[in-house]
């Protein structure tokens, strides 16, 4: 089969350009006549303030061969072109196009796209957020307009589809989020003494409760608990602000130690990431919300447990008790009881000793099934 898969990749950084580059590398290995239509320009920066590129010009993944990037959100003609020559009925069109949905900014320009593509084609769109983990006035709307244009909408999780039918998605496949691992494979972990060296990796934003989870930290050291926490990650707006803030009072009489929270500001190019896993013992996910995330499938690839909250798939990632904890979301103090539990004595050990390998090639072809229509429309 031809297919385009039209969506963020290198040099854009983040998890969706990651999973769009490494859908594009699975779909040809599969056998199919792939080619990967990206974005020069994905979207304004004041809706990104950050850096939109990977630092240094390395890739997280190996970039797709069969790349172009002639789409940009200040050129809609770019839009239309993209579209036209997409058709099946044209001479390098394709057969079937998987649209990657990133923000509802962008809805307008995938909209364009479409018209042009003309119903020819069949379209599957895949929905990492279906609406964004921060409201946008006009968010719903837009993507409504999006989803019932699709002939199929595919997402990660049972919650995510309820809410994409709820749109007027016409067919809904509901597959878990495949593994697309940066940073290669895990590098030898030197024993040590204590503290219990818990990591928070990514950028930071509100939905993903670093916040609280620097105040869960601080509360246990306070209690008597020898444990210390690493963030790493771009610090966004005010979330940043706040994290900022917290760490800041880290030598405060109450907490009684200059070093509980290090703060490493700035995006951690995939070079970076075995290194800095291997000198931690835990990757913490204190999300207050979430849809689907590979981040557990990462701890575990670098054999880290993890700390957890039963949000989005991390409770159908993690095994409580077993190869990490879980919590509920938007609670300091279950996050607390449980840094106090990773320090006690053995704990630590045996939730290693649980950690298991993720399997990287099987989910991939049950996701290729889904993404160009092979049954698995869910009820």
């Amino acid at each position: 089969m031809r297919v385009a898969v039209v969506g963020p990749t290198y040099p854009l950084k983040g998890g969706v350009a990651a999973h769009t580059t490494e859908l594009a590398h699975r779909l040809e290995q599969a056998g199919h006549q792939t080619r990967l239509v990206s974005w020069s320009r994905l979207y304004p920066k004041a809706l990104y303030p950050g850096e939109q590129a990977v630092p240094q010009g390395v890739p997280d993944l190996a970039p797709f061969p069969a790349t172009s990037r002639p789409l940009a959100w200040d050129r809609p003609g770019s839009w239309w072109r993209v579209g036209r020559s997409l058709r099946a009925s044209d001479p390098i069109g394709v057969d079937h196009v998987v649209l990657v949905h990133v923000v509802p900014a962008v809805v307008p320009a995938h909209l364009a796209l479409l018209r042009a593509l003309g119903r020819g084609t069949p379209v599957t769109v895949v929905a990492h957020n279906v609406l964004p983990h921060e409201p946008h006035p006009g968010a719903v709307q837009l993507v409504r307009a999006l989803l019932r244009r699709a002939d199929a909408v595919l997402v990660h999780s049972a919650e995510q589809a309820q809410l994409a039918r709820s749109l007027g998605a016409r067919a809904v496949r509901q597959v878990p989020l495949p593994p697309h691992l940066p940073g290669g494979a895990a590098l030898p972990r030197t024993p040590h003494d204590p503290p219990v060296r818990l990591l928070a990796l990514g950028m930071v934003r509100e939905y993903k409760g670093t916040d609280l989870l620097i105040e869960a930290v601080q509360r246990a050291v306070a209690g008597g608990v020898d444990v210390r926490l690493t963030v790493a990650g771009e610090l966004w707006g005010s979330a940043g602000d706040r994290v900022r803030e917290l760490a800041a009072q880290q030598g405060s009489a109450e907490v009684g130690s200059t070093d509980v929270v290090g703060l490493r500001a700035g995006y951690v190019p995939a070079p970076a990431l075995a290194g800095l896993l291997a000198e931690h013992d835990v990757l913490a996910l204190p999300y207050r919300s979430a849809t689907a995330s590979q981040n557990a499938l990462l701890g575990f690839a670098h054999g880290l447990p993890v700390l957890a909250t039963r949000t989005g798939t991390f409770a159908d990632d993690v095994r409580d008790g077993v190869d990490g904890l879980l919590v509920p979301p938007d609670d300091v103090g279950a996050l607390a009881q449980a840094v106090a539990r990773l320090a006690a004595p053995g704990v630590l050990d045996q939730l290693r000793a649980g950690v298991r390998a993720p399997d990287l090639d099987t989910p991939w072809k049950q996701y290729l099934d889904a993404a160009l229509g092979d049954g698995l429309d869910t009820p």
